[in-house]
């Protein structure tokens, strides 16, 4: 299929100026060495707390009067959902959330204040989109999925564009994977500006949808199991219009991180460089603190790496959890005893 074009992510900065932050892009000294300098790219600043704001900004500004009279829809893992219920409220839009059970509670009552209509529904977040597939078949709602949508994609790009004004020296950027938004945006937007840059995509090695389906040549379904990075969890959808392709065609390599790597990351961020930072956040970070994969990429990472922190939305007894070394760590199934 056609890609989006440039010229897209330049409309949708356009459409959500004053909306959305233009989020700071810190050095992390912690991260860097005497052959590498890192960047921090802090979507943790959104008035939402998460890079997704972006794309649901923009999406409903490009919908008409008569479809925002009709409300909205989405089943989103937590940040999406937070995101569309934010801007529905500054539009005067009904925004209607699916989640599944396995979202957090801080996520779930955060939207809840936004004022949206909660609904949670099974145990994946493949069973909320069936709930939603119901709602725009019956009441005629708007859907406005969290990845696979071209204003949501041009959204996210606006990042990209972000990074390359401030740093066009930048030769790396690592970005979160799950359903594929956020990274085919950025890459969209970053290798029209300057081909030669590298995107790496970092996901959790539980429930590695884009993972799977790319081993696969084509859109798979996987079990969604509990992990640390919550906000990456789910499917991409069996019938996947727009990120597969963008993924596949746009990304460099992909890394699989497992629970432990994640937390670490979690810990280091916020002791060395202050930040409180959810798991899907962390996944970056996480690529860089492990020697041996630090390593085995040292000659494809380049010297000027920027890392997007995609978003603060953690429970905080979590998080303490995660700081203090007694969480929960989950296994990989093929590594579950």
């Amino acid at each position: 299929m056609k890609l989006i074009e440039l010229a897209q992510v330049y409309r949708a900065r356009r459409a959500i100026a004053g909306r959305v932050t233009r989020t700071p892009l810190i050095p992390a000294l912690s991260l860097s060495d005497a052959r590498t300098e890192v960047r921090l790219k802090l979507e943790t600043t959104q008035p939402t707390g998460a890079f997704k704001l972006r794309g649901a900004v923009n999406a409903l500004a490009n919908l008409t009067a008569e479809q925002r009279d009709r409300g909205v829809v989405c089943a989103s893992t937590g940040n999406h959902g937070r995101a569309l219920a934010w801007a529905a409220r500054q539009l005067g839009v009904q925004a209607t959330i699916c989640m599944s059970a396995l979202v957090p509670d801080n996520k779930v009552e955060a939207i809840r204040r936004l004022g949206a209509d909660i609904r949670i529904h099974g145990n994946s977040q493949d069973e909320a989109q069936k709930l939603v597939a119901e709602l725009v078949t019956l009441q005629e709602m708007v859907e406005i999925p969290p990845f696979d949508h071209a204003d949501i994609i041009a959204g996210q790009g606006t990042i990209g564009l972000e990074i390359l004004e401030e740093w066009p020296e930048v030769d790396t950027l690592i970005v979160g994977l799950s359903g594929g938004g956020l990274l085919s945006g950025v890459a969209l937007a970053a290798k029209a500006i300057k081909p030669g840059i590298r995107v790496i995509g970092v996901s959790p090695a539980r429930g590695a949808a884009m993972a799977a389906s790319l081993d696969s040549g084509q859109p798979v379904e996987v079990e969604e199991l509990a992990t640390l990075a919550d906000s990456l969890g789910g499917g991409i959808g069996l019938h996947n219009r727009f990120t597969f392709a963008h993924v596949r065609k746009l990304m460099d390599e992909y890394v699989l991180l497992e629970e432990i790597e994640i937390a670490r990351s979690m810990r280091h961020l916020y002791r060395e460089e202050q930040l409180v930072v959810e798991g899907a956040g962390a996944l970056g970070a996480a690529l860089l603190l492990e020697p041996a994969r630090r390593s085995a990429l040292a000659e494809r990472l380049g010297q000027r790496i920027a890392i997007i922190v995609s978003g603060r939305n953690v429970d905080m007894d979590s998080f303490t959890a995660v700081v203090d070394g007694t969480h929960k760590v989950w296994t990989t199934p093929s590594v579950d005893k």
